[in-house]
């Protein structure tokens, strides 16, 4: 991505930064467990991201210095941000091994299967029962033991979102639950179940 100097608050991209590298780990993981390449593949963009954020940050952290105070708090966010890009490039580590077919370390297999979560994807069908309703709404972790951690729309991201954010056809869901609550949230995603029990 070219570099380009956004105007932004230091608080809400270091939130993204956090928000983003956080969801890249789930991805990642569930990427090696269940050889996903779509999913390494996302993680990649997200770590295109988390990169551009931290060079944002980086020059919005540089234009509020004015005194030798703001350079010592400057320092500290520097330190913040630097962790979560760490934590970002090992989670696009770990989707380099799908996506280049290097298989997980049977012991790792092993651990991953007994795992009772998983974080998948699922893309929104117009067809869908989900469009137009919020999450609040849905209620799909009480209904169906899905939580719903991030949307793609389009290239955007959100991470976390709230219980108000309604959602549209063609976003991606992405989702952490059970296998069962995933199965079903795919089958509602693409309209192919009805009815959210």
């Amino acid at each position: 991505m070219e570099l380009e100097y956004k105007p932004g608050s230091i608080r809400e991209l270091l939130t993204e930064i956090k928000d983003l590298s956080e969801l890249m780990i789930d991805l990642a993981y569930s990427a090696v467990l269940f050889n996903d390449r779509g999913l390494a593949k996302e993680v990649l963009k997200l770590g295109e991201m988390v990169d551009n954020l931290r060079d944002q940050l980086s020059m919005e952290n540089m234009l509020a210095v004015r005194d030798a105070d703001d350079a010592e708090m400057g320092v500290g966010i520097a330190n913040i941000a630097s962790a979560a890009d760490k934590i970002s490039d090992a989670a696009v580590d770990m989707a380099y091994l799908v996506i280049r077919k290097i298989g997980p370390h049977k012991a790792l297999r092993e651990a991953f299967d007994s795992a009772l979560e998983r974080v998948e994807r699922a893309r929104l069908s117009p067809r869908s029962i989900l469009v137009g309703k919020t999450l609040d709404e849905l209620q799909l972790p009480a209904r169906i033991g899905v939580d719903v951690i991030a949307i793609r729309r389009w290239k955007r991201w959100i991470a976390n979102p709230s219980e108000e954010r309604r959602l549209k056809a063609e976003d991606t869901l992405i989702v952490r639950g059970s296998r069962e609550g995933i199965d079903d949230l795919k089958k509602l995603a693409q309209g192919r179940m009805r009815k959210l029990e």
